[in-house]
């Protein structure tokens, strides 16, 4: 059965989130998808996580609990490890939503020039409640020119998946010189090579926590880097940003929101979404 899934590698990083991990690991083995490779490296915590691991351990291809210099640089030790076709991680407080790997797998086969996705962004609330925010329906297409712009803010990491060519021929690395922004700056070279596509389907959540939670109290950190990154990839693409600033605005004064939206994502150079059709299925939009 296995031999007509595409191999999907998840990778987990953790330390002392044992409050979370068992929530995160069962998001992922409750899948039930029959070609996973699931690797948990954990950085030696001190709580109750490596019991958690071994709880599960027969349904991981590979763990380890060793101190190590931090979230990338575990990462980076989890994807060394992984051969699947197909990659991603899911961080140890944050889950995956049901099924989501076999929409994943779906998407790869039926649009074979996709290297990229991210689904719809979702949350979790501390309890692991889900929930969405209101926002634009076009705010989570995404462009290397809109993030150069500071438009839709974050690509959330949850819910990216990306084919393993995509990873090689973007240097098969994490930038481990940044503390914080080491996924932005990986988006940022898989822009090199390729577009990201977004799903109407969702996929992954991320927790939001009141407490001890980077995105949170390191916010401030986490957007210098992101600057850096967008000030050190602009000065190697020199895109005229000030004109697209331009068009942009003057497209505000188009009084058709069909129009207005139509003229704001080819200025921005969005790809397409895939959506969900009654009649094809998982069909491609253009818009």
């Amino acid at each position: 059965m296995a031999g007509s899934f595409p191999k999907i590698s998840i990778v987990t990083p953790s330390y002392n989130q044992g409050q979370y991990l068992e929530d995160t690991i069962l998001s992922v083995i409750s899948q039930g998808y029959p070609n996973l490779e699931y690797i948990i490296i954990d950085g030696g915590s001190t709580d109750e996580s490596v019991d958690i691991i071994k709880k599960y351990e027969s349904h991981l291809s590979y763990w380890v609990s060793e101190p190590d210099a931090g979230l990338y640089f575990a990462l980076q030790k989890g994807f060394e490890k992984s051969t699947g076709e197909i990659m991603a991680w899911i961080n140890s407080d944050d889950m995956y939503h049901k099924k989501s790997l076999f929409v994943v797998a779906e998407v790869f086969e039926k649009f074979p020039h996709i290297r990229w996705v991210m689904g719809s962004n979702t949350f979790y609330d501390e309890t692991g409640h889900p929930f969405v925010y209101e926002e634009d329906p076009g705010q989570q297409q995404w462009s290397k020119l809109r993030m150069y712009l500071n438009q839709g803010k974050y690509i959330q990491q949850e819910s990216v998946f990306w084919k393993r060519d995509l990873w090689q021929d973007s240097g098969a690395h994490l930038n481990t010189s940044y503390n914080l922004a080491a996924d932005f700056e990986l988006w940022m070279r898989f822009f090199r090579n390729d577009q990201l596509y977004t799903l109407s389907y969702i996929l992954g959540g991320f927790r939001l926590r009141r407490e001890n939670q980077k995105s949170l109290t390191q916010k401030s950190g986490y957007i210098q880097e992101l600057h850096a990154i967008l000030h050190k990839e602009h000065q190697r693409d020199r895109i005229p940003l000030v004109r697209y600033r331009i068009l942009l605005w003057l497209s505000k004064l188009i009084p058709s929101k069909k129009w207005k939206r139509r003229i704001t994502s080819t200025l921005l150079k969005l790809p397409g979404k895939i959506t969900y059709d009654r009649i094809q299925g998982m069909a491609f939009s253009k818009r």
